[in-house]
């Protein structure tokens, strides 16, 4: 039977477990959108992860959702990621970068610009500015002329990433971000090649990965969904025909793995696994929920037909999260007032089980 501490075979990669680091935000870049020393440590720390997917990492200017998040969208941005890249593999580990467009979810006292969307409809709740909490604001539709452009940052993204010394990138297409607004039948309202039926909502996720794939190759491009997620007040219908559409555009891509959220019920999951013919990473619990993922949840996807396994809240507090996996220690709790606080309490004082509890 497969276990979370086997090895696993992506791509050019060997990674020596099946447990994967989630993506997460932690706002802790500095001004420009750069990487910084502590972001280094902190993903260093972790590098005992098969793979590392780092917090979204903003494509574009006009792409970037909360401040105090990365970019790779300049020169300046990608020399800041390669110690990061680099402290990761000398610690032996594999990073792949998230790369994340916010569309819809940002706002002009982020970005200096007015959001971009599918469709003039607003996120519903408050997005995060500079000067705390403010309403999401009604985006710029794009002109149908304009959407390819947004596609193509993605791949652009995933070039600088690659000369900044990642292994990869992972689309984020979950979560009601700009990949998942196009998904979405309540945020594109679009009556072009874009929007209405299943193909054409499914159009523009296609056409970023392709683009990614052709930038840096399939072996080096993952994406994450949330089918049937409603982050950020978006609905979809038709769902398990819209993610088994999609699936199997990004099958013909031959794309390295796909990162499914448990949005949906297990019965539609385990459906969109039998459809998903390549390497899939479940993150079996709803995220942000109440509960995080342990060893029971992994094991029971992993019998499900689920490659590799993410953990997202467990290795903000457990650096050390696989060995505590693998022994059975129990994992510290994490103070929820230090997600998104900035600086380094929470985020670099986090310590391995073994020194901790040394006398």
């Amino acid at each position: 039977m497969t276990t979370l501490f086997d090895s696993y075979r992506l791509g050019d990669l060997t990674l020596p477990n099946r447990v994967v680091m989630a993506p997460m935000t932690r706002v802790r870049a500095a001004a420009g959108g750069l990487a910084t020393p502590s972001m280094a440590t902190y993903y260093a720390q972790r590098a005992t992860a098969g793979l590392i997917v780092t917090e979204g990492v903003q494509p574009s200017p006009v792409g970037q959702s909360n401040p105090g998040t990365p970019g790779l969208h300049t020169e300046e941005q990608v020399a800041s990621w390669r110690p990061v890249t680099a402290a990761v593999h000398t610690n032996g580990g594999r990073i792949f970068a998230q790369i994340m467009h916010g569309g819809r979810v940002s706002h002009p006292d982020t970005t200096g610009m007015r959001p971009v969307g599918p469709s003039a409809v607003p996120a519903v709740g408050e997005v995060f500015t500079p000067t705390g909490p403010q309403p999401a604001p009604t985006p710029r539709a794009l002109d149908t002329a304009e959407v390819p452009e947004h596609a193509r940052a993605y791949a652009e993204a995933a070039r600088r990433a690659v000369a900044a010394g990642f292994d990869g990138v992972e689309l984020h297409g979950a979560n009601g971000y700009l990949i998942s607004q196009f998904l979405s039948s309540n945020a594109n309202l679009r009556t072009d090649r874009y929007g209405g039926s299943v193909t054409n909502r499914i159009r523009f996720a296609v056409e970023a990965a392709a683009a990614t794939v052709d930038a840096v190759g399939a072996a080096r491009t993952g994406i994450r969904l949330s089918p049937g997620g409603r982050f950020w007040g978006v609905e979809e219908s038709e769902v398990p025909a819209l993610y088994t559409a999609l699936l199997t555009e990004l099958a013909r891509l031959d794309v390295a793995y796909v990162h499914l959220e448990a949005t949906v019920g297990e019965d539609v999951l385990v459906g969109l696994r039998r459809t998903w013919p390549g390497t899939l990473i479940m993150n079996p619990v709803l995220p942000m929920g109440p509960k995080q993922t342990g060893r029971a949840e992994a094991d029971h996807w992993l019998g499900l037909g689920a490659e590799l396994i993410s953990f997202g809240r467990g290795f903000i507090a457990n650096p050390d999260l696989v060995e505590r996996l693998r022994t059975g220690a129990p994992l510290a709790p994490v103070d929820e007032a230090t997600y998104y606080q900035g600086g380094d309490a929470g985020y670099l004082t986090y310590p391995a089980y073994q020194y901790a509890h040394t006398a």
